[in-house]
């Protein structure tokens, strides 16, 4: 689910960088730090705006300066329950690895309906039915969140497609 968030940053500049485009500066490097990072519980999507940049404060012992940035950003927090769509990234024996944007879930084979099997004569290996569903690599799949593990930033997640309207 994506929300609106307020965070703040740290960043810290070089002499050098000191001038009237000091402002922008810290925006361009907020951008590019933050952006597209996983802080453990959710994934910042877009930084929206950085509201409040404080005065620099000169570090002891070095010339750099801190600058504490408060910004408004697009974040992405998976739900257990939630149903997702992403793409098949790799098909094995014992499940399928789906990327969603920028997490990777997994489904077990206990997780996929009885009668799609796996066929690794096949090329590339898949699960199929025999019919008209194959799940192979690069297959746009929808998935419902069994559940989700995060450690210090990264996150992964398991998931279903045992489900209706899943798959």
């Amino acid at each position: 689910m994506f929300f609106l968030h307020e965070l703040e940053h740290t960043i810290t500049l070089h002499p050098t960088y000191f001038n009237r485009d000091i402002h922008e500066l810290l925006t361009n490097k907020l951008l590019q730090t933050v952006e597209g990072t996983n802080t453990g519980n959710y994934f910042i999507i877009c930084v929206m705006d950085a509201y409040d940049i404080s005065e620099g404060r000169v570090l002891p012992g070095s010339a750099h300066a801190e600058y504490t940035v408060h910004y408004r950003a697009v974040v992405w927090r998976p739900f257990k329950g939630e149903t997702v769509d992403g793409v098949v990234s790799s098909v094995l024996t014992n499940g399928v690895f789906v990327d969603v944007g920028p997490l990777s879930v997994f489904v077990s084979r206990t997780m996929i309906p009885a009668e799609i099997v796996f066929d690794g004569n096949a090329t590339p290996p898949q699960f199929t039915d025999n019919a008209d569903q194959v799940i192979e690599k690069g297959t746009h799949i929808r998935v419902k969140i069994v559940g989700i593990r995060a450690e210090v930033g990264q996150m992964y997640a398991i998931a279903t497609i045992k489900e209706d309207y899943l798959g």
